[in-house]
């Protein structure tokens, strides 16, 4: 497949993981890297890079397009939430093709707290969550999850798992979210707090156009980098996961994703646990982007999901006999400053002398 992209973000670790991918799923790509950072630009796996004025400038749009003509670029792939949010304005035009959702779908995954309330109003597996109007209303909050032993504290927008926090009573969210207010000037109004779901910790990835379910793979969540480091004990970002196949994950998002917009088209990233009855829900979608731990879904099964997006992106014919590539029996391992590791189980101890007897 020969094409010529350009991916924002060049040097950071999501952007040199999708760089990985594609590179392993395609042939003859031409990638460009952009980014505002000049440090992290010379990190970049790219074949040409650019340095940007920073995305809130006025002069990053004009330079934008420069380099996008100049390099004749055929796609644009955002890595950001703010860049993907900043792409679908309307009357953005670029010289070549994005392929993201619509801007209302990519409003309403982007503020957790709405999102929730569309996928409950539809029946769609979601924590119980309400938003906080201020400080003197977390007691009342508290009553109504009064059947739950634990709270999920958390702001209604971001990533990271930013500002999130499990608590067992009110006077530690008060807290928690006075805290966050006076040292980090993020409002009350701005946290939501919901029920906590105690299971299994699933990330799927999805590739959708024009409402029709392209591709999807699933996996599941064992250890999270640095969560040893946050009050919550866990992050959006796996330190240990490995592939699964979960059919039960697979109908959720669908549900989810017909919720949202019946022509849904670009790529679709959900994260998801299980309640106390084992019920998978959704307690966040990224939405035009790909997961930093793409490798797990494109070095794995008969499907690279990256490299494919890019064929349905440029308007090429792909021919899946499933849509749910579920690709069994891989780990993938990721750290600081280390190449992400995906392993089959039966590679696990290669090169591995056992003297724990």
């Amino acid at each position: 497949m020969k094409a010529r992209l350009l991916i924002t973000g060049a040097g950071t670790a999501a952007t040199s993981n999708l760089i990985r991918s594609l590179r392993a799923g395609a042939d003859s790509l031409f990638i460009v890297g952009a980014h505002g950072d000049r440090f992290f630009l010379r990190k970049s796996s790219a074949d040409a890079n650019y340095l940007l004025p920073d995305l809130t400038h006025p002069r990053f749009f004009p330079a934008l397009r420069r380099v996008l003509a100049k390099e004749r670029i055929d796609l644009l792939i955002p890595t950001t939430d703010a860049e993907v949010r900043a792409l679908v304005r309307p009357g953005r035009r670029l010289p070549c093709r994005l392929f993201l959702p619509r801007k209302a779908v990519v409003d309403l995954c982007q503020d957790k707290y709405r999102l929730n309330v569309r996928l409950r109003s539809r029946g769609v597996p979601a924590p119980a969550t309400y938003p906080v109007s201020g400080l003197g209303a977390i007691d009342k909050i508290f009553r109504r999850l009064a059947d739950h032993e634990r709270v999920w504290c958390r702001i209604r927008v971001g990533s990271g798992s930013m500002g999130a926090i499990p608590v067992k009573r009110a006077e530690q969210a008060r807290s928690w979210i006075a805290y966050w207010d006076e040292m980090r000037g993020v409002p009350a109004t701005s946290f939501t707090l919901s029920e906590f779901l105690p299971g299994r910790d699933f990330s799927c990835q999805a590739l959708w156009k024009a409402g029709e379910l392209i591709l999807t793979k699933t996996c599941e969540r064992l250890s999270y980098f640095g969560g040893g480091s946050q009050p919550s004990g866990i992050s959006s970002v796996s330190q240990l996961a490995k592939t699964v196949r979960e059919p039960r994950v697979i109908e959720v998002c669908t549900a989810a994703i017909r919720a949202l917009d019946r022509r849904a088209s670009g790529t679709f990233n959900f994260d998801l646990r299980e309640n106390a009855r084992g019920v998978p829900c959704i307690t966040e979608i990224n939405v035009g982007r790909f997961a930093s731990g793409t490798n797990v879904f494109d070095l794995t099964g008969q499907h690279n999901l990256a490299a494919t997006f890019v064929r349905v992106a440029l308007g090429r014919r792909v021919d899946l006999h499933e849509e749910y590539d579920a690709a069994e029996g891989y780990y993938a391992v990721r750290d600081l400053d280390t190449l992400t590791g995906v392993f089959r189980t039966d590679e696990l101890f290669d090169r591995i002398v056992d003297a724990r007897e």
